[in-house]
């Protein structure tokens, strides 16, 4: 295997999805000729160049059928014919799902695979059942990434080797690190797919006492999911509409800047009725870097990540009470927030800088 460039197969089920930039950051940063595929588990097409059952492969698949070759499965066959057209020498499997299916297409081929878990796949018990508990994925896969140390006792409880599984959380774009918070508004600001682990409406409800004694404050709520509409209606219900405001999808850009102005960054995760967790979220560790305090709770990676009473403020999961004195804290004393905020920010850079992440991801791609 030639380890100074390799050809990369990065498997993953969507292109570009607005709340996966870490995916994009591994594709565009790792050193490699990466050939991205998506489009499911089972990937049906490859960036820049469209679907994989192109005319050509399914003139030969027909021609197969006509002679009497019993095909299986068309778009596992192209799939199969890609990695082998393009030279693949390793496979890095973005979640578990991914992995499980391409597994046997990657022993087959004999070609290496890596597989990155990244929340749901490690902890959704169905999910996790539907693939029979990775092994298969757990066997042949060289390296399991893991996001927070939670995950990574998980994969480990599962039954993946110890010595297979690394620790490699994610590191906010550099661009955060150039934010420079103002704290001039009693704004909060929250980020994320409206789904159960990210639990909105908690937040909306921890805000709502927050409100009693600061009517002036205001949260701002960005993302989209499931849970979209509910929280609306449960803003409506508690006539607070001119206090809570739902953005929809953000672009990076929008959320540096209502960072800047923003008093801190909430999320209240929670595990999920069905075992989903997050993972290290992504938006938590930019608004470390941008030197916002986090106020969040006690959830899968988040304490990796935020320290209670130094770079923010923590509280146990469904403990709206506790949540929502944190948010007066820091309303109630801006110096505090200034200095969990900066601390936030230093710790970001020595710890979890984006290139410290690819960094790591790098040297197990070439081992």
């Amino acid at each position: 295997m030639n380890k100074e460039y390799l050809n990369i197969a990065m498997v993953a089920p969507s292109l570009n999805a607005y709340s996966e930039t870490f995916i994009r950051a591994q594709k565009e940063r790792i050193k490699a000729n990466v050939f991205y595929y998506f489009g499911g588990f089972l990937p049906l097409y490859l960036e820049n160049y469209g679907r994989l059952t192109d005319r050509f492969v399914t003139f030969r698949m027909n021609l197969k059928r006509k002679l009497g070759i019993q095909i299986k499965n068309t778009e596992e066959k192209s799939f199969v014919y890609s990695l082998k057209k393009n030279s693949i020498q390793l496979v890095l499997a973005q979640y578990g799902p991914t992995a499980n299916r391409v597994a046997d297409i990657c022993k087959s081929l004999n070609i290496p695979l890596i597989t990155h878990f990244h929340g749901y796949d490690a902890s959704n018990e169905t999910v996790v059942k539907d693939c029979n508990n990775y092994e298969k994925v757990f066997s042949y896969s060289s390296y399991v990434i893991a996001v927070s140390l939670v995950m990574r006792d998980r994969l480990i409880a599962l039954g993946c080797p110890k010595d297979k599984v690394i620790y490699n959380v994610y590191g906010p774009h550099p661009d955060f690190e150039a934010v420079e918070p103002k704290f001039s508004k009693k704004q909060f600001l929250s980020i994320g797919r409206f789904t159960n682990k990210k639990a909105p409406y908690y937040t909306i409800m921890a805000f709502k006492k927050v409100l009693k004694k600061h009517p002036d404050a205001v949260l701002l709520m960005a993302g989209q999911g499931e849970l979209f509409d509910t929280c609306q209606n449960l803003i409506k219900y508690y006539g607070i509409e001119h206090n809570v405001k739902l953005l929809g999808v953000i672009t990076p850009k929008e959320y540096r800047d209502l960072l800047a102005e923003s008093l801190a960054f909430v999320q209240h995760s929670i595990t999920a009725v069905n075992g989903d967790m997050e993972g290290t979220p992504l938006a938590v560790l930019e608004a470390s870097a941008a030197g916002v305090p986090v106020i969040a709770t006690n959830h899968a990676g988040i304490p990796d990540v935020v320290l209670h009473n130094e770079t923010g403020l923590l509280c146990e999961e469904h403990d709206i009470d506790t949540m929502a004195g944190h948010m007066l804290k820091v309303l109630s004393d801006v110096g505090v927030a200034k200095q969990f905020g900066e601390a936030g920010k230093q710790r970001i850079k020595e710890h979890f800088s984006l290139q410290r992440h690819i960094d790591s991801l790098q040297k197990l791609l070439i081992s």
